[in-house]
């Protein structure tokens, strides 16, 4: 199983980010997804999750700013970043609960 996150990059506050998990090796349409991230000098922490039936949950720093979705079509899990904020800089992680973790992608937010 392999999990590979894109997307990532520079942007002002009040930004918009979307990025990409694209799965394979498994049948990802029978899988529940999540972000995580991490700052720095941080533990990695939460930030949405979508279930195999398309059943949404998000930290509670995220919500209303941030869009979990997916595609079974392609594989593939997105975040859409709205209305980013300096705070929400880290490397940002997906994951195929409970086991596989991608490699991260840097978002950055300046002031």
């Amino acid at each position: 199983v392999q999990l590979q996150a894109s997307g990532g990059g520079l942007v002002q506050a009040g930004g918009s980010l979307r990025l990409s998990c694209v799965v394979s090796g498994t049948i990802f349409s029978t899988k529940t997804m999540g972000w995580y991230r991490q700052a720095p000098g941080k533990e990695r922490e939460f930030v949405a999750q979508i279930s195999n039936y398309g059943t949404s949950n998000y930290a509670d720093s995220v919500q209303g700013r941030f869009t979990i979705s997916r595609d079974n079509t392609k594989n593939t899990m997105y975040l859409q970043m709205d209305s980013l904020k300096p705070e929400d800089t880290a490397v940002y992680y997906c994951r195929m609960l409970t086991r596989y973790w991608g490699r991260g992608t840097q978002v950055t937010v300046s002031s």
